[in-house]
């Protein structure tokens, strides 16, 4: 049975990192994305040049129906192929003060990052479970555990997943599948593009932005059988910022 990886938001930036990463595990690799084909095209050269394999898979996240018809006719359609990771990293920023917030950032943003782990999740858990092993992997944020000002809608959102990592932990560790979350900090990607890096090195001790690889290296250890024992688990990758 070939053994695959859904990474979510897998086509750029810390997911395509990700991506890339699985590969070289030996991982088939599906790499998802909304709107972006040439950059999930992209993805999926760099890993089949390398001799791995992978297929773009277009869904939006924040869609329950695309969620259902698109992911859910890969699994009905490749039952000799099974999603052993699932790396939920797909997720957008709406900033904004609480008090000047419209609805349509709150639940877009919350959607997105939230909604978005329930649906794909739940569709995934019962090959997992069928096959007694598994390794669901949610990235979430510094902003998820500290809170950030200007973030409440984000915020919430990667508490949230946060939340829900623990508790599905519980839920079906005795199946043999763990669920870890990953925070990471000040990472190189297009979500930071408008952010100075000299004016933040001062209060982060390493003294710099995160890079994409740093990330997935950690995302990568706990898919390895070396974290067969971990579960439930929130590990920041964020140069010291915050512990």
């Amino acid at each position: 049975m070939i053994k695959y990886a859904l990474v979510t938001g897998g086509s750029r930036g810390i997911g395509r990192a990700i991506s890339l990463k699985m590969a070289e595990m030996g991982f088939a690799v599906l790499v998802n994305y909304n709107s972006n084909k040439a950059e999930a095209t992209k993805t999926v050269e760099a890993i089949n040049e390398k001799g791995g394999t992978a297929e773009a898979l277009q869904f939006n996240v924040s869609s329950k129906e695309e969620i259902n018809t698109k992911l859910g006719r890969w699994i009905e359609a490749n039952k000799d192929k099974v999603i052993e990771v699932l790396v939920n990293n797909a997720g957008i920023r709406k900033d904004n003060l609480l008090m000047m917030m419209p609805e349509e950032e709150w639940h877009s943003v919350l959607q997105t990052n939230l909604d978005s782990f329930y649906y794909i999740t739940k569709l995934v858990i019962p090959g997992m479970m069928f096959q007694r092993n598994g390794r669901i992997i949610n990235v979430v944020s510094l902003s998820g555990i500290k809170g950030l000002p200007g973030q409440t809608n984000y915020s919430a959102s990667k508490a949230g997943v946060i939340g829900a990592t623990k508790a599905l932990a519980q839920e079906i560790g005795r199946k043999g599948i763990t669920v870890n979350a990953v925070a990471p900090g000040f990472i190189k990607t297009d979500m930071t593009e408008g952010i100075d890096e000299k004016q933040f090195r001062a209060i982060i001790p390493m003294q710099r932005f995160g890079e994409a690889e740093e990330v997935a290296e950690t995302v990568a250890f706990l898919a390895s059988k070396g974290a067969s024992y971990i579960t439930g688990e929130v590990i920041n990758v964020n140069g010291g910022l915050y512990t």
